[in-house]
């Protein structure tokens, strides 16, 4: 396996597992989605690996975009003295080499559980998503913040959540921002299993190890089928989700929600 800065990569039997580490919160970034497609890619190319869990060391799985990294206040602090604008998206890197990223994993040919024992916020609900499976408790949070930020959704999560939840589901989560418990996710088919916060990792690795017992060549063509076109429907997806989001990282309501969210409190948005 690879050496890489912000994951753990190891192979056990027949399954492969990547842990994020970027502990407590797990915040992702380009290069956070660049290892995880890499280390997706080593284990296409594994013929001894069947399936993989995602999983992350910290308190969330992954809480999204850091919107309160020092990068950024160091950009607000020139702004403040006439300087260039700041962008409070800026810690992403450019999205749309993120989404490239993004789309990668989906091409990944091999089922993925991932192991959501904490938050599950914005992106890194997009991430969870992306996973074939999900395994979570009840302190877990699966939250679409972005309309909270002043945002629009991304990561393809407008082709792939009302796929899961269906509809009207997918708009609820969407237009109020909320965070949906462990429970209320396996409920509604966010989740696919909910049991105690200590027990995630196992249950998630004794789901991918049930998967793994099956043919490998039965698995990829199954899979195939299943999956058939995803991958390009997010890539069509994540286009339109990113002229959106560059239109509106422009406003002054985006910097407004997320002024607002760092502050926790409920933001006075303008329209504008």
């Amino acid at each position: 396996m690879s050496n890489y800065t912000d994951i753990g990569v190891e192979k056990i039997g027949h399954v492969g597992s990547i842990e994020i580490r970027r502990p407590p919160l797990n915040f992702f970034d380009i290069s956070l989605i660049n290892q995880i497609a890499d280390a997706l890619d080593e284990f296409d190319r594994d013929i001894e690996i069947r399936s993989s869990v995602l999983c992350a060391q910290g308190k969330a799985f992954c809480a999204g975009a850091n919107f309160n990294d020092p990068a950024r206040q160091a950009q607000e602090a020139k702004e403040a003295k006439g300087s260039a604008k700041g962008d409070p998206a800026d810690s992403l890197g450019p999205i749309n080499h993120l989404y490239i990223q993004a789309v990668r994993i989906f091409r990944a040919k091999k089922p993925i559980v991932a192991a959501v024992q904490g938050a599950a916020i914005g992106g890194g609900l997009g991430l969870a998503v992306a996973a074939d499976f999900r395994v979570t408790c009840p302190e877990a949070r699966f939250a679409a913040n972005f309309t909270k930020l002043g945002f629009h959704p991304g990561f393809g999560l407008t082709v792939t959540l009302p796929e899961l939840v269906g509809q009207n589901n997918a708009e609820l989560i969407f237009y109020t921002s909320r965070r949906v418990t462990g429970e209320d996710a396996t409920r509604m088919g966010l989740a696919n299993v909910c049991v105690p916060q200590a027990q995630v990792r196992d249950a998630a690795m004794k789901l991918a190890a049930e998967i793994a017992e099956c043919s490998p060549l039965g698995l990829l063509s199954t899979r195939a089928t299943m999956r058939a076109g995803l991958a390009d429907r997010v890539m069509a997806a994540t286009n339109h989700e990113l002229a959106e989001q560059s239109r509106l990282r422009a406003t002054e309501d985006f910097k407004e929600g997320v002024k607002a969210t760092e502050e926790r409190r409920v933001a006075n948005f303008k329209g504008r």
